[in-house]
């Protein structure tokens, strides 16, 4: 008997979901400057978005939590009180970085109007 193999996952399809949500790409390029605190990635999530809602620390929270999951980021907690936490990119995030420049690139031939920008970002 011929054993099943296991479908395999598109890799477009398995992308999409590991980088899906409003802020992750936007986090992910914060971070390539180096580590940021929570307040810091919140205050950055909420630059140059103008009109924009202001993210919630729930929905940010998920987010950071999810890129962590995914291994795209690592989480530092230096266990002090008050509490200190720091987020980077891993390894694999650094890696995804020039893949948001491209994205980001595109975006600014592509859609260089304000229209489009608007009508892109709702």
């Amino acid at each position: 008997m011929a054993r099943a193999t296991p479908a395999r996952t598109c890799p477009v399809t398995a992308f999409q979901k590991m980088i899906s949500g409003k802020y992750k790409l936007r986090i992910v390029w914060d971070l390539r400057v180096g580590p940021r605190r929570y307040g810091e990635i919140r205050s950055g999530l909420l630059r140059g978005a103008a009109g924009s809602a202001e993210i919630t620390p729930r929905v940010l929270s998920r987010e950071l939590k999810a890129l962590t999951q995914s291994g795209l980021i690592d989480r530092k907690d230096f266990g002090e009180v008050p509490p200190k936490v720091e987020y980077r990119l891993t390894r694999k995030g650094k890696s995804f970085v020039p893949v948001v420049a491209a994205i980001r690139e595109w975006g600014e031939r592509n859609l260089s109007d304000t229209a489009a920008l608007a009508e892109a970002a709702e």
